[in-house]
């Protein structure tokens, strides 16, 4: 018990100050892609002709980060003149339109259904499920139970059993062989519920898309309440995006 304390007294206080304090990711990190218009229609086709998700509009230069993998494929081809991905992780979003863009996303908290705020806001209790997932996005949301980013401390869980349950948070291409499990664990938590798509693979198929052994889409079979897009998201955007839609 002695080393314990002795220990837990030199390693000192480790969770992490956000959202008290602004948090700056490393300079390698792509964040929010941020669309630059005046750029030259013959460099636009060239960036969405090398988009391995066909994630770029080119008539109205936007890019839709539902089918973004966030590979910088763009952002290379271009030199940054047509995209450039910032390092702003607070990117989800409430609404599916929102996730074609030019960069500039709506406030996450003024789309947020007010009664899952008043619902939810003091404890909130997710079942994660990964239908088919490659185990990054899964990772990444397992994370957030760590001391150093303690979601616990929001009120917010992962919980064992659907039925013990607010919601749902879905990763996956959600195969075709997931497909029953998923729609089995959705309608075994009580009403009311929210679901939560986490990850292009979720939103759009992502790399999958196209394949007939995957649904192209969580909100194809389910009423999605919140996009957290990315490949895999970072731990920070999926906590931004529970604390500013729930709390």
């Amino acid at each position: 018990m002695l080393n314990t304390l002795k220990n837990r007294f030199e390693q000192g206080y480790r969770t992490s100050t956000y959202p008290k304090k602004t948090v700056e990711l490393a300079p390698r990190y792509r964040g929010r892609p941020q669309v630059h218009k005046n750029a030259p229609s013959d460099l636009v086709v060239k960036c969405a002709a090398a988009c391995p998700q066909d994630a770029i509009d080119i008539d109205r230069k936007l890019i839709n980060m539902g089918r973004c993998v966030f590979c910088g494929t763009c952002e290379r081809i271009s030199e940054g003149r047509f995209i450039s991905f910032t390092r702003d992780f607070e990117y989800s979003v409430a609404e599916k339109d929102h996730l074609l863009t030019d960069g500039e996303i709506p406030s996450l908290a003024d789309h947020a259904r007010q009664h899952f705020k008043k619902l939810f806001g003091r404890s909130l209790q997710l079942r994660q499920v990964s239908a088919a997932g490659c185990n990054a996005c899964e990772a990444d949301l397992n994370v957030l139970a760590t001391p150093f980013f303690d979601l616990a401390r929001f009120g917010i869980n992962f919980v064992a059993s659907p039925r013990h349950s607010d919601g749902i948070v879905v990763t996956g291409p959600i195969s075709r062989n997931m497909k029953t499990a998923l729609l089995q664990t959705y309608e075994a938590v009580p009403d009311p519920k929210v679901v939560i798509a986490v990850g292009s693979c979720s939103i759009s198929g992502g790399p999958f898309r196209g394949s007939p052994e995957i649904t192209e889409g969580l909100d194809s079979l389910l009423p999605v309440d919140l996009y957290i897009p990315g490949c895999p998201s970072h731990p920070l955007t999926n906590l931004h995006a529970l604390l500013k839609f729930f709390k």
